[in-house]
């Protein structure tokens, strides 16, 4: 695993070898998620949460193209303390990582973000209600994008927000836009 470009570019990520709950995004469908983003929404500056931040990838890739606040959640305690000591390896100043489950942080949150990913365990029996919570707290930006990867078992296409979704074999990113 590795971060693909930007500050931090080429640096390798190496997470315990035991991870029961995790699924890292692999870097060929994170490297296709992130050509979409850079063609579709400017990352310098912006304000993103990365839910089920698992190994981090993902706020370190946005992190290392510029991204100005980022929010990770994590309940796994061997995974938070990965993104913690990961996060101070790198020198990212601009991070907060909560180690919280993902409704609960929802159900409280106050802020809104221009940017939202969700990588849950694709066993996850709430994985379905994630784009109605994300719309009904008010956590995306006018503007924002909020991407949920998954597996091809699930379609979001009647969703509130959808817009399109891309296929990496067993890895799909419903990408969600709030046009308001």
């Amino acid at each position: 695993m590795r971060i693909i470009t930007g500050k931090y570019g080429g640096r390798k990520i190496k997470p315990p070898v035991k991870m029961p709950f995790t699924r890292p995004t692999t870097d060929i469908a994170k490297e296709g998620l992130f050509n979409i983003l850079q063609n579709n929404i400017n990352l310098d500056g912006i304000r993103t949460l990365d839910l089920f931040g698992g190994t981090g990838s993902i706020s370190y890739e946005l992190a290392s193209r510029g991204a100005g606040d980022l929010t990770i959640v994590e309940k796994d305690p061997q995974m938070y303390s990965f993104i913690k000591k990961s996060i101070a390896e790198f020198g990212i100043k601009n991070a907060v990582v909560l180690k919280e489950d993902v409704f609960n942080f929802i159900n409280h949150c106050n802020k809104s973000f221009d940017f939202i990913f969700a990588g849950p365990p694709y066993a996850l029996t709430r994985l379905d209600d994630l784009p109605s919570e994300i719309y009904n707290h008010h956590l995306l930006e006018p503007g924002g994008w909020f991407v949920l990867e998954h597996t091809p078992d699930h379609n979001f296409e009647k969703e509130l927000l959808f817009k399109t979704s891309r296929n990496y074999g067993t890895t799909v990113f419903s990408i969600f836009v709030n046009n308001e």
